[in-house]
């Protein structure tokens, strides 16, 4: 590496306004990054620059932004923290300069064609966590200095931002993408009952751990789910739909609520380790005059009957799944279900509200919850429950038995 010389203060300056002029926060995420690998590229006299972005599940940088080497981005290339070159920036989580770039030195073949002879790396923080890779590279050695690292790292710092929020766009595209699939937009007209729904989520992805589900079975029994896995985003939602879509299959195999949960509880403990996972099944007849029901550590559903108080169904509630022995034993308990019935299912961040305990808000939700129709009393469950943003995700599920007579 040359020996490091004196800049001039002015050109010092001019190098450290390009990679942070306030017009660089105007440009989209995507241009933002293009623009800024051409400006540091500029700035160190480089003939390439790369962003790497860290996949935290497989432990992997990706190429995600390149100029110089843009098929490192348009092949996809991945590499282990730890391997490689960037991967022992990363591992470092500090700079690293190659002088003599060799084959053994570096994972990516591309940079050796591309005829590199220095590399200059540095890592991408956030919330003092590594989240990606920075690195410049030069057909001649020794082409970076000690002031080349402090500029590359403040470029790495206004990646940083971009790559957040990159992130974040592309994990909330999936996650909606995910709920549009999975929550049922429209439950479907069902002889003999009236249904509703409503799904706030309480993370800012849009949606959670929080799920519904409405099926009818070969048999004419109509199936009725809502459940909760914890934690929000994109992780929870793709555990729930799983959990979803095996709840569905054991409901083909067994024509009682307690067996599907218990089927559910050795897959949950199996395959989703460590995912706490509440649900509540049910199962209508089909003459809809009983309702058969079991919990897995979910709330009680409400029951309002005309001419009747509003009540916690009484039933036992077994244990979440996917916690302690599979051989426990679980409960199934038959209800009527009288003509003009309502039967509220609803996860807890319904009830749940911050300086209250739940019982406050169970009281109120029985206090709001009437026999009559199940989008209005949805409407009214949500307004009593307040306009104030849910810090958890809010389902609810509203069914109701026909009336025998206009009501």
């Amino acid at each position: 590496m040359d020996s490091p010389v004196a800049m001039p203060d002015v050109e010092r300056l001019r190098r450290f306004e390009a990679v942070t002029d306030a017009t660089l926060s105007r440009l989209d995420v995507s241009d933002l990054l293009d623009e800024l690998l051409d400006r540091v590229r500029d700035v160190l006299n480089a003939d390439t620059a790369a962003i790497l972005l860290l996949d935290r599940q497989a432990q992997q940088l990706v190429a995600t932004a390149s100029t110089g080497l843009e098929d490192e981005v348009r092949q996809g290339f991945r590499i282990p923290v730890g391997a490689g070159f960037a991967g022992r920036v990363a591992h470092t989580r500090g700079p690293v300069i190659l002088n003599d770039v060799t084959p053994a030195d570096v994972v990516n073949p591309m940079l050796i064609d591309a005829g590199l002879r220095c590399l200059l790396g540095v890592p991408i923080f956030a919330a003092g966590d590594v989240i990606g890779v920075l690195h410049v590279g030069a057909r001649r050695p020794g082409a970076f200095t000690a002031d080349d690292i402090t500029l590359l790292q403040l470029a790495a710092d206004r990646a940083s931002v971009a790559g957040q929020i990159r992130s974040q766009k592309l994990e909330h595209a999936a996650a909606l993408a995910l709920q549009r699939s999975l929550l049922p937009t429209q439950l479907g007209d069902v002889a003999g009952l009236q249904m509703a729904a409503r799904y706030v989520p309480g993370h800012h992805f849009g949606v959670g751990g929080d799920w519904y589900d409405v099926f009818t079975l070969p048999s004419g029994w109509l199936g009725l789910v809502i459940g909760d896995v914890s934690g929000h985003g994109l992780a929870s939602a793709v555990v729930m739909g799983r959990i979803r879509s095996s709840l569905r299959a054991y409901s083909l195999i067994t024509d009682e609520p307690a067996q599907a949960l218990t089927l559910l509880d050795r897959k949950v403990q199996h395959f989703e380790a460590g995912a706490l996972t509440t649900a509540l099944y049910v199962m209508i007849s089909p003459d809809r005059s009983t309702a058969m029901l079991s919990t897995a550590g979910h709330l009680r559903p409400v029951l309002a009957t005309p001419g009747e108080d509003v009540v916690l169904v009484d039933m036992p509630v077994d244990p979440p799944l996917g916690v302690g022995r599979t051989s426990r034993h679980r409960h199934s308990t038959t209800i009527a279900f009288p003509a003009g019935s309502v039967l509220v299912c609803y996860t807890d961040g319904m009830v749940e509200r911050r300086g209250e305990t739940i019982d406050v808000g169970i009281k109120t939700l029985l206090d709001t919850v009437y026999a009559g129709e199940p989008e209005a009393v949805c409407a009214a469950v949500m307004d009593r429950a307040g306009t104030e943003r849910p810090t958890d995700d809010v389902a609810v599920l509203a069914i109701r038995r026909k009336p025998t007579t206009a009501a």
